[in-house]
């Protein structure tokens, strides 16, 4: 086997992807591919913003503990509670690399309110969070002479070997996709950051590069999948008639958005105490059983009683797309589907990005932690009303 070309090779260029790359490229070197541009990623589309614990009245219990309850029991705790410890000094990093998070009128971070919180714990940048946090880090990967960045190159296989240990990885096959060419880079670690598989769904709010093609790569390779029951559905993409999808963000309804029928009328309160902040499984379920016994194509948001300018200046993203579309937010109601979000289950990884293949690292949405569920019960159980088959220990 020749000498490896890089130290890690790092599929994928969202903010898993390029974190990673930031943080070893300090003693390594480091080369991202990505299928499209640099920016051409599923974090450069998320609008509402990051959690963390920011508020001296605010714990990390109840951090932890509101997480537990959205997930309905299923998630791995250890993985929640290392999650919710570690977002501080995440923030913090991030703001060292020049996000600029908006303050309050103290000059402090402000924080929002966002689905299934029980406390203002959302930074932000307006309603364009990620591409804010993707521009900060695809300038520092630039600038950063140990990192290499490949465009529209697609892994196709990883490179694989078995020694007396097991199977271990050496590097991955690509695809140039302007050339048609397919070679071979090796490296002494792979680390998937290849995001979701949002476009296997007729509504999703992904790009549509998210193809599932990493975990596709680690399937075959004989990685351990787990959990793929798991996708969570955002309650509120904007429906158009041609069937292109925009996210209209959770934090919205922090901000008082209401969710409503065909006729205005409320209808939230009647599936959960926390109404249309209630956790997403349950907002987007009742959307489409309200849609279904209303025959609608969609549902509804109102800002309408909101403040005259507050969706405009707190949400410019949202309140130009929808003005492109001859919605005035502040004269009409917002029509919303529910669309496919995020990939829950994927390649079982630690706490550390270890998957079951040495030398192989899984982070970001692609890897399943167990944060956002399990299936670690030995029977057939029952979340919120789903019955699902049991399984083995997950994790």
């Amino acid at each position: 086997m020749k000498v490896p070309d890089f130290d890690f090779v790092v599929l994928g260029s969202g903010i898993a992807g390029l974190t990673f790359a930031l943080q070893s490229a300090a003693h390594s070197r480091v080369l991202v591919l990505c299928k499209a541009t640099l920016s051409e990623t599923n974090t450069a589309y998320a609008q509402g913003g990051v959690a963390a614990v920011l508020d001296p009245n605010d714990t990390f219990e109840q951090h932890v503990q509101d997480t537990l309850e959205a997930g309905a029991g299923l998630c791995r705790e250890m993985a929640v509670r290392f999650m919710v410890q570690e977002a501080p000094a995440a923030i913090r990093w991030l703001q060292g690399m020049a996000v600029g998070f908006d303050k309050d009128g103290s000059g402090d971070m402000a924080l929002g309110l966002e689905g299934g919180h029980s406390h203002h714990r959302i930074v932000h940048v307006k309603d364009h969070t990620g591409r804010s946090i993707q521009q900060a880090l695809e300038e520092a990967v630039r600038r950063h002479p140990n990192i290499s960045v490949q465009e529209h190159q697609m892994g196709i296989e990883l490179l694989t070997d078995t020694s007396d240990t097991g199977t271990f990885c050496y590097g991955v096959q690509v695809l140039d996709l302007h050339t048609n060419e397919v070679r071979s880079i090796q490296a002494q670690a792979v680390v998937l950051a290849t995001g979701g598989a949002g476009q296997v769904y007729q509504y999703t709010t992904n790009p549509g590069i998210a193809t599932g093609d990493g975990l596709a790569m680690a399937a075959r390779a004989g990685a351990e999948i787990r959990n793929m029951e798991f996708f969570q559905f955002h309650p509120t993409a904007l429906y158009q008639p041609n069937g292109e999808v925009f996210l209209i963000s959770e934090a919205l309804r922090g901000a008082g958005a209401e969710l409503v029928l065909p006729d205005g009328s409320h209808f939230m309160h009647l599936y959960h105490s926390m109404a249309s902040l209630a956790p997403r499984d349950i907002v987007a379920r009742a959307v489409l059983t309200e849609m279904q016994r209303h025959n609608s194509p969609c549902l509804y948001l109102d800002v309408r009683h909101l403040p005259a300018g507050k969706v405009r200046q707190g949400f410019p993203s949202i309140y130009h797309k929808c003005a492109t579309i001859g919605i005035d937010v502040e004269k009409h109601l917002i029509p919303i589907v529910p669309a496919a979000h995020y990939q829950c289950g994927g390649v079982k990884a630690d706490l550390r990005g270890r998957t079951s293949i040495d030398r192989l690292y899984a982070i970001g949405e692609v890897a399943c932690t167990g944060v956002h569920g399990q299936t670690d019960w030995p029977a057939t159980r029952c979340w919120r009303g789903w019955c699902l088959p049991g399984v083995q220990q997950s994790m």
